[in-house]
């Protein structure tokens, strides 16, 4: 697995009080956030920026993590596989777990080990303890993830302010992507590798201590029995797919092991399937995955996942192989990508109240699939940068209103104690896609290389080219998928 896979980056049943164009009833100006819901909102979006810049800020210092812990250079990949594995394999449990026991207490705890860890991880003396950190961490995301987000949807009714609430977290969990890949340069260069861990520390801390008076708790009337049998299969069936696409990035898809696993991760998600019907009170109601927002709305939002984050892959290829450009420069370039992103969170939830889920999924694919689709025009001259750069702004623009959109459509329409674990899938989306993209971006550069048996920057760039390609053409699929089988509304609560 490369060592820049990863990346990075929810609603009730109250009916929408305020019309499609955001404006309450009778021309009134839409409703203003109170000054409890800003600290809320602060506090949780804090927290998922944190979480997004963890995805990525080790990724520029992995060399030299590697160095002073003494790692294999087979073995460095684990440091960003073990915290994938542990994210993508228990972010749906954890967010049935958070609509079953408590929303708060499950995103207060998932906040002390994600603070714990931290310093685990900045004190590692060891690559055994730097790994059961980065594991530990993983599971930390992976219940504070959802567990915040369905607190956010909580927080705020359906309409404009819960649609400028999610906007924004879009937005800071793409920046946190980008500006993981920056500080973990800066820190690296300037302090130590370790500061990218402890960093976490004093966040984790402030909202820890802020949190508890401040955000409402989330409790179910009548706490239910978890469904063992669904949270075995399907946690078992996510950690089987995404060991086997993350191998896939490194051995190739005819590796024995990677296609082992995924025949595994097929077979037990299709055993979860089965069990959930049976299950009197299931970890994923089936009825809940027959709803045409909650399936389609995953589709674009695993698309929109799979093909911004891999094409900073790829991006990092030209940009280092190509150009020459240094880890740090290569994390700066990235920059005006994270603008564009919060420009594009920014407007997502706007965009959703003017024009509907599906219009505004459709419009930022194809703006997404145009942009990336100009990519292909770049070349071995350092000119071609100003391509890069206006190119990912605009796509990151693009990309953001489809996640916006995204995240809207597959949490709209369901009561709350079903939130956690409508965040829970769409959080799971996001994770998968960020594991899926690398492989199969990696798989299409290394074909096409290896069909023209050369080396150099040249081929590369070839190889880069076809992938970007790829990349464009899985956008613009998405964005007709959208057209199709999505309803026009705005809150998608089409259930059909």
């Amino acid at each position: 697995m490369s060592t820049l896979d990863q990346a990075p980056p929810a609603i009730t049943t109250h009916p929408s009080e305020v019309p499609e164009n955001g404006a309450a009833a009778g021309g009134r100006q839409a409703p203003r956030m109170t000054g409890r819901q800003k600290l809320v909102l602060t506090l949780l979006l804090g927290a998922q920026f944190m979480i997004a810049v963890d995805f990525s800020i080790l990724n520029v210092a992995l060399p030299v993590v590697g160095a002073g812990l003494h790692f294999s250079l087979a073995d460095l990949q684990w440091i960003a596989t073990s915290f994938a594995l542990a994210t993508a394999g228990f972010t749906l449990l954890f967010g049935r777990v958070a609509d079953l026991f408590g929303r708060k207490r499950l995103f207060l705890g998932g906040m002390a080990l994600l603070g714990v860890s931290s310093v685990l991880g900045g004190l590692a003396v060891s690559p055994g303890m730097l790994l059961v950190a980065r594991v530990l961490q993983g599971l930390a995301t992976a219940a504070v993830t959802p567990a915040g987000l369905s607190l956010l949807t909580t927080s705020f009714k359906e309409g404009p302010l819960r649609e400028r609430a999610l906007g924004l977290n879009g937005a800071l969990m793409s920046a946190g992507f980008t500006a993981g890949a920056v500080l973990g340069g800066l820190l690296t260069d300037l302090l130590s590798w370790r500061w990218a861990f402890l960093i976490n520390v004093p966040v984790a801390a402030l909202v820890l201590i802020l949190a508890p008076s401040a955000i409402a708790d989330s409790r179910p009337a009548a706490r239910s029995r978890l469904d063992m049998p669904g949270a075995v299969t399907v946690t078992g069936g996510l950690l089987a797919l995404v060991y086997g696409l993350t191998r896939a990035g490194e051995s190739g898809w005819g590796d024995t092991v990677t296609l082992a696993m995924l025949v595994a991760g097929a077979v037990l998600l299709t055993g979860f399937w089965f069990a959930e019907k049976r299950s009197a009170a299931p970890l994923v109601p089936v009825q809940i995955m027959k709803r045409r927002t909650v399936i389609w709305g995953n589709v674009a939002g695993l698309i929109a996942f799979v093909t911004e984050t891999s094409l900073v892959f790829l991006l990092t290829l030209y940009l280092q192989k190509v150009l020459g450009y240094s880890p740090l420069s290569t994390g700066l370039a990235f920059s005006v990508l994270g603008l564009g992103t919060v420009i594009g969170g920014t407007l997502g939830g706007k965009t959703v109240g003017r024009i509907g889920n599906r219009a505004t999924i459709v419009t930022g694919g194809v703006i997404q699939a145009v942009a990336t689709v100009s990519l292909i025009a770049l070349g071995t001259s350092g000119a071609w940068i100003w391509l890069l750069l206006v190119a990912t702004f605009i796509g990151g623009i693009g990309n953001m209103l489809v996640i916006v959109g995204f995240m809207v459509t597959a949490t709209s329409g369901l009561p709350d104690h079903e939130q956690g674990l409508a965040t829970g899938l769409a959080t799971m989306t996001q994770q998968v896609g960020i594991t899926m993209g690398i492989p199969i971006m990696s798989a299409v550069v290394t074909a096409r290389m290896t069909a023209l048996g050369t080396t150099g920057p040249g081929t590369v760039l070839s190889g880069v080219s076809l992938a970007i390609l790829v990349n464009s053409a899985l956008v613009l699929a998405g964005a007709l998928l959208a057209a199709v089988f999505l309803r026009s509304g705005r809150g998608g609560t089409d259930a059909s």
